[in-house]
């Protein structure tokens, strides 16, 4: 079964009926304290920064790295974030285990409804670590391992407490799943 998100179905990445169980300011709320500190962040599995353009008006003149594996989903954004987000939003065609930015430059790396599609999820989080700075966070929001009204199929779900110790064993502390999402799971670490 193939995992990943279907670029012809790119549209359903805008549909705002999303933001009725992934609300940006819920999350952001819940980043607190410490959500005001954060001055860039890096969206591992961007597609059409429908979340990367929310965060970015959070941040008082940071940076939003829109981080995705597929140029379509690059280019989508290049060609139509909004104008007054030019310079907050930075798409960036990555590797699905690379991101080409330097090391420890992030306050914050986060992923939205990706970690169920990766191949190699440890590589993954081992980059985030690298891209974070001392005491910058990893956010993982990932569908629950349960039958929801929206959502990949449930065999390819990863079940909460998988994704915490793949966490841990990334070298992040403080690691917790914050029941916060109806259909979510919000995985929270520190390096």
């Amino acid at each position: 079964m193939d995992k990943k998100f279907p670029p012809e179905k790119l549209a359903r990445l805008n549909d705002p009926k999303r933001l009725a169980y992934l609300p940006p300011d819920l999350i952001w709320q819940t980043l607190s304290p410490g959500a005001e500190g954060i001055r860039t962040a890096i969206e591992i599995g961007a597609g059409t920064g429908f979340f990367a353009s929310r965060f970015a008006r959070k941040l008082a003149g940071g940076k939003v790295y829109a981080c995705d594996i597929l140029d379509v989903m690059v280019e989508w954004m290049r060609e139509n974030l909004p104008a007054d987000l030019s310079d907050a939003v930075i798409p960036l065609r990555m590797e699905e285990s690379s991101v080409p930015l330097p090391d420890g430059m992030a306050d914050l790396v986060y992923m939205i409804e990706l970690h169920h599609e990766l191949e190699e999820p440890e590589k993954v989080i081992g980059e985030a670590r690298r891209l974070l700075r001392a005491g910058g966070r990893l956010l993982i929001i990932d569908w629950k391992k349960e039958e929801t009204p929206a959502g990949p199929p449930l065999p390819i779900r990863v079940d909460a407490a998988q994704i915490v110790s793949q966490v841990k064993k990334g070298g992040f502390s403080g690691v917790r799943n914050l029941k916060v999402l109806q259909y979510h799971n919000f995985i929270l670490g520190e390096k």
